[in-house]
């Protein structure tokens, strides 16, 4: 990059507000101007088709060919593209299902501001980015990772076909009662079959089944997107049955 020449960036996420802050902040930089925007991941393609931005703000969750599609999809249509992620999601599997799909970075949108001008910074350089408050998950999950037997490995087989369904059940976000009332089980032998899962597999938190799951392939991105969402939606749901 020249000395006055700018990094040209495509900022994609389906909330106008937020783009239109996002706009504010970095044409506020004397080193970075938008180029292009974009609501949804098939715009943030065609706006990067046609912009071929130094560095693509894509958000993980969007309509149309979600962030993570669209970043293998930008890595692949437009090499020199550098692809940033800017999400809410501060769960280490997402962090490393992006990094998987050909991210750059990592930023948590709660980290607006000084980290995300850093991060831009940092991945138009050629550098990778994760946001501190991830780093170290991220660190640890490495260090988890050399000692974890590979999916390939007997250790899954050690599941039962009903365990391995419950474990299914549970990275897709499920809670214990609603995995009772799909396999026709009580809540407390559901409870059992999850404790054994954890006890076998070594895991304990939900966040490391998932990231299990996604490691043995039982999971698709797509899936744990979807487990996200039901999360979110869950307590209308609950109101509902009520």
């Amino acid at each position: 990059m020249s000395k006055n020449a700018k990094i040209r960036l495509l900022v994609a996420d389906d909330h106008a507000i937020l783009r239109s802050g996002l706009r504010m902040l970095i044409n506020g930089q004397p080193d970075m101007e938008v180029v292009g925007e974009a609501e949804d991941g098939e715009g943030a393609l065609q706006k990067a088709a046609e912009s071929q931005p130094d560095v693509a703000i894509l958000d993980i969750t969007m309509p149309k060919a979600g962030g993570l599609k669209a970043v293998a999809e930008i890595r692949d249509r437009s090499p020199a593209t550098r692809v940033l992620v800017l999400t809410m999601h501060n769960e280490p599997a997402y962090l490393r299902t992006a990094l998987a799909a050909g991210a750059h970075g990592y930023v948590l949108k709660k980290s607006v501001d000084a980290d995300l001008l850093a991060a831009i910074r940092a991945v138009h350089l050629g550098k990778t980015y994760v946001d501190p408050e991830l780093a170290d998950h991220l660190v640890r999950d490495a260090l988890r990772a050399t000692r974890r037997i590979p999916s390939s490995d007997p250790h899954q087989t050690t599941l039962s076909e009903r365990e391995l369904q419950v474990l299914r059940l549970v990275a897709e976000g499920f809670s214990s009662r609603e995995i009772a009332a799909q396999i026709f089980v009580s809540t407390k032998t559901v409870e059992t079959y999850r404790a054994r899962i954890s006890e076998k597999l070594g895991l304990k938190s939900r966040a490391e089944l998932v990231q299990y799951a996604l490691e043995s392939q039982m999971l698709s991105t797509d899936n744990l997107l979807l487990a996200s969402n039901k999360r979110q939606s869950r307590p209308d749901r609950l109101r509902k049955a009520k």
